[in-house]
């Protein structure tokens, strides 16, 4: 029998990327993060994976890193996956170059050259590739080529690739030892048939009462209809209930202002003297049920259901990021959001590690 590829995430998070490679038949064996909420959800859904918590600002806790692979008697990984926290490089920050954040990646540099997997894949966000002419990228293939990896960059759109969500991120790709650059898949569903949020998150309970009024509703709940889409067949193919299904009643104020604003708009659909109290530029987007939606964030609650006055619950975040129905999140409805929002799709992840397969077999 073929043995199983072998997997590591560092910076796992809830370990949406990973769970595309378990998806994709590799063996997830260590996950590594400082979030315990979020180590709780990698541990509770990744198999037989081990969850390890470390702070790795400090190279130092590298150590028991390659010590837990040693005493498993792995001596040679298939691949080091990751998506260090860039917050530095983010839109949706203060852009400074210069955060120390920035630099976590290095823990992934110096692992991948003690370690010496086959491959390591580094995701992160687009402003890396774009702001200040690319100089966050620039480091990271900087970083690898001095210790052997020729790191291949490529921004992905996850709706090509049947995710429900109009995210782009960057993926770098370096193999060990290797004479041919990788070559990323190249996308799967034309713009004509992207999956929608309708198709995507329509048969879970709406939360709202015949009067209009939001409700929090239960732990666990029925599905409100069959699946309507092969999309829901595919995340309900494991779980016979809805989890993480919480829904966060508005104030007043917000449901009467999302309200008012129709399907694929935003707050600019406002009267006039409702929309000067606004300046976010994504405030009060209600998502169009007939497109993919926006990015999900990490809960800014600038984001509304197409057809309910709410903000999308977790697991239709989860939905639209393409987590399974059994894939469930743990801590409070903040680290949650946190978890979902911080994931690479597990879809688009699975995507890249049979892309690899191709490669590592090599």
């Amino acid at each position: 029998m073929k043995r199983k590829l072998t997997c590591l995430d560092l910076f796992c998070g809830a370990g949406g990327l990973s769970k595309g490679f378990l998806d994709a038949g590799y063996d997830v064996i260590l996950g590594v993060d400082y979030d315990d909420a979020a180590l709780k959800t990698f541990r509770e859904n990744h198999g037989s994976a081990t969850a390890m918590k470390l702070d790795l600002f400090e190279h130092k806790n590298l150590d028991p890193i390659v010590e837990f692979l040693k005493n498993k008697g792995i001596h040679d990984l298939d691949i080091l996956v990751g998506g260090p926290p860039c917050q530095g490089f983010s839109y949706a920050g203060k852009m400074d170059i210069n955060d120390k954040r920035n630099f976590l990646y290095l823990a992934m540099v110096k692992l991948t050259d003690r370690l010496k997997p086959r491959a390591v894949l580094l995701e992160n966000v687009l402003a890396m590739i774009e702001a200040n002419d690319g100089v966050g990228a620039k480091r990271v293939v900087k970083d690898f080529d001095e210790i052997g990896y020729k790191m291949v960059p490529e921004v992905l759109f996850a709706p090509d690739f049947g995710v429900p969500q109009l995210r782009r991120r960057v993926f770098f790709v370096g193999l060990r030892d290797s004479d041919v650059d990788f070559e990323f898949p190249k996308p799967m569903v034309d713009e004509s048939h992207y999956v929608t949020c309708e198709q995507a998150i329509s048969d879970l309970p709406s939360l709202q009462l015949e009067n209009g009024d939001i409700i929090r509703g239960a732990e666990v709940q029925e599905y409100m209809t069959p699946p309507t889409s092969e999309y829901q067949k595919l995340m309900r193919r494991h779980s016979a209930f809805v989890y993480n299904h919480i829904g966060s009643v508005p104030i007043e104020k917000t449901r009467k202002m999302i309200a008012l604003v129709p399907e694929g708009r935003n707050y600019l659909a406002l009267p006039e003297e409702y929309r000067r109290m606004y300046r976010y530029h994504e405030a009060l987007t209600r998502y169009h049920s007939k497109k993919p939606s926006l990015t999900i964030n990490t809960g800014h609650r600038s984001h509304f259901h197409y057809k309910w006055n709410r903000i999308p619950t977790v697991r239709e975040s989860a939905r639209l990021q393409s987590f399974p129905d059994d894939f469930l999140f743990y801590g409070n409805q903040s680290d949650q959001f946190k978890q979902v929002g911080n994931a690479v799709p597990p879809i688009l992840g699975q995507v890249i590690a049979e892309q690899l397969k191709k490669y590592i077999d090599k």
